[in-house]
């Protein structure tokens, strides 16, 4: 009682002092926080007070990484290359209403924590308005990927602990204009794919200000703004492009342009051509990163989502503060447009100099096809075959991705329907034809042929399989024995060859199951553990669901790859598809999605694990946008700061 009545007083001092503009969070029946306030800083406040209660363990963790606290390479790369001071210099800088998010980004966390005493941080027990600009600006890709190697950097740091970034994200998106669509309405398709645990987890939410910061779509956990997501007018999403954002230089030990400095006891250097972070052949290696340098991130996101014209919209994407990112945008007026790539560094000899403009950039507005698609590929085959953008009027730099199956399939998706309805596009989001097994499985078939000339006998005892796989329509679904047979053969042909890969499978499958005919949706699962992905195991034991995707790799559409741990017989989902949304651009915006897991990491919430279903068996919840049908669809309402 005592506690409840403390609670109670300071939630009152807490309205007192913010003048009694603290914005209405409304969870529905699925969690989501749709948010209401008389500002764009206000919402702001609100989101990040909801994230940290449904994942506050998360959030700090992410916040520690950027902030170079959290032990190994990346505290070595976020200290080297200075980023808590250019995020301060960055703050200070900027116009007052951009402070202002900042100041609600903090505000809000540190509101949460107050009202929550029983939350113990596990190291920042103060939030700090520039913390999010660290946040921006992302190392991954220096180490172990595009820069130097683990073993050059422990030359120059020995204590360096940890493996180098080594992952590999990826997404889908697709719009079509009007000439595709049987309401004659504009369609965007939302799909990131990343890992379900750790760093970087997507957030479903609704802002809604009074001053027109008014969108629906996820953030990634910990920032303060939809990444991906639409308004009443348009919409947009992104994939990850693999523009080369990361140069280096061998520097000799003497050059006079080198200072030093220390952080922590550790001593950093830095020379003319950049932070020198590795040792190869007895001289730096000095290296230089645009995803370290842009400031505006957060003006730009922000720019995006108030935007009301895909003019405007092109105004904001021109200020080219994003680095990694591909576009997708649709509107309401019909309109769809593709960028490829944002923020550029221009190679000019080996040297930078500036950026590329915005109109130097791959880019599509209304093409021919009335279709776009892109999937961490080409973008010279975002519009199809005849596209009309010209490979070699682009350095190789900007553009170096290839086609790949994921986007063959989602080409092949978008043409075979001439005009979709809002249905057809949900499902085609969610397609799961394994295209890499029309290439795959002719080769097996032959290898089978020609084992029963040689031997008739080892040929026969595969028989009943080869027919099972010779009769699959390559469709994934969660009862499909063939793509269980299929998923774990092709994981094995390379190492074994074709027919020992088979036999193999069918002999452990029979010693997993007693049975080959086995559902891939046994061994193919959704289960939910603690946020990290590494406090827990997962464990057959406990629930889990079956899903009919497969890895992106086999061209499915719908991304989803598992993680089978030692001893086990299944595997369980920790990549693919995590927030997926299906738009349409009318006199109203309507929309579907859903999130893997559900909206809560807390174990004892209702929304811990409520949307595996949906998920599972590839459906959508409504996106409530307007406030008369969020009202009517809405579970509870609070201020942040309300007692419990």
């Amino acid at each position: 009682m005592l506690m409840r009545m403390a609670r109670v007083l300071l939630f009152l001092l807490v309205t007192v002092a913010a003048g009694r503009d603290l914005p209405e969070i409304r969870r529905d029946d699925y969690g989501v926080p749709h948010i209401y306030g008389k500002t764009d800083a206000s919402v702001v406040m609100g989101l990040m007070y909801a994230q940290a209660e449904d994942n506050f363990w998360q959030l700090e963790q992410d916040v520690i990484r950027a902030l170079g606290r959290s032990g190994g390479v990346n505290d070595v790369l976020v200290h080297a290359f200075e980023i808590p001071r250019l995020a301060r210099e960055e703050y200070a800088a900027m116009e007052a209403a951009s402070k202002a998010i900042c100041d609600a980004w903090a505000e809000g966390l540190n509101l949460y924590l107050k009202m929550h005493p029983a939350v113990r941080p596990a190291l920042i027990d103060r939030f700090e308005p520039w913390h999010i600009l660290a946040m921006h600006r992302g190392t991954t890709g220096v180490i172990g990927k595009e820069g130097v190697t683990l073993e050059e950097a422990r030359r120059m740091f020995p204590k360096v602990e940890g493996e180098a970034s080594n992952d590999e994200e990826g997404s889908n998106m697709w719009a079509i204009g009007p000439e595709r669509s049987a309401t004659g309405r504009a369609m965007l398709f939302i799909n990131p794919h990343i890992r379900f645990f750790g760093g970087g987890q997507r957030y479903e939410a609704h802002l809604d200000s009074r001053q027109g910061l008014k969108v629906s779509g996820f953030a990634i956990l910990g920032t303060p703004y939809i990444r991906s997501g639409f308004t009443e007018r348009h919409g947009w999403s992104h994939t990850n492009n693999n523009a080369d954002m990361v140069d280096t230089w061998l520097v000799e030990p003497d050059d006079p342009s080198i200072t030093s400095w220390t952080d922590g006891g550790v001593t950093y250097r830095k020379s003319r051509q950049g932070v020198l972070l590795g040792m190869r052949d007895r001289k730096y290696v000095a290296v230089r990163s645009a995803r370290v340098e842009r400031r505006g991130v957060l003006e730009q996101r922000v720019a995006m989502a108030r935007a009301r014209s895909l003019a405007e919209f092109k105004t904001a994407m021109a200020r080219r503060a994003l680095t990694g990112s591909n576009t997708m945008y649709a509107d309401r007026e019909g309109n769809i447009f593709y960028v490829h790539g944002n923020a550029i560094p221009r190679r000019v000899e080996g040297d930078w100099r500036g950026w590329h403009e915005m109109e130097e950039l791959p880019q599509y507005t209304n093409p021919k096809s009335g279709y776009l698609q892109n999937c961490n590929s080409t973008p010279f085959l975002a519009a199809g075959e005849n596209g009309g953008l010209e490979e070699s009027n682009y350095p190789a730099y900007m553009v170096p991705e290839r086609d790949n199956l994921r986007a063959e399939m989602s080409r092949r998706l978008l043409e075979r329907e001439k005009k979709f309805t809002f249905e057809d596009w949900g499902k085609a989001a969610l397609d799961t034809y394994v295209l890499r097994a029309e290439k795959e499985l002719p080769e097996l078939l032959s290898a089978w042929e020609e084992l029963k000339k040689n031997d008739a006998g080892r040929a026969a005892k595969l028989a009943d399989v080869m027919k099972e796989l010779a009769g699959w329509n390559r469709v994934s679904t969660v009862t499909s024995a063939p793509m269980t047979l299929y998923m774990k053969w092709s994981a094995l042909r390379e190492k074994a060859g074709a027919m020992e890969a088979l036999e193999q499978v069918k002999a452990q499958l029979e010693k997993d199951f007693g049975t080959w005919r086995v559902a891939w949706g046994e061994v193919n699962r959704l289960q939910r553990i603690h946020t990290s992905g590494t406090q827990e195991r997962f464990d057959e034991a406990r629930l889990s669901a079956p899903v009919a995707g497969g890895p992106g790799a086999a061209g499915v559409i719908f991304n989803f790859t598992t993680r089978t741990q030692a001893g086990d017989k299944r595997g369980y989902g920790i990549s693919g598809n995590t927030y997926v949304a299906v738009v349409e651009f009318g006199k109203k915006v309507w929309a579907g999605s859903v999130l893997v897991f559900g909206q809560s990491a807390d174990v004892t919430s209702p929304h811990y694990f409520d949307q595996r279903d949906l998920y599972a068996s590839k459906g959508f919840k409504i996106a409530w946008f307007y406030e008369g049908d969020v009202k009517k669809s809405t579970a509870r309402t609070y201020r942040p700061g309300d007692p419990d």
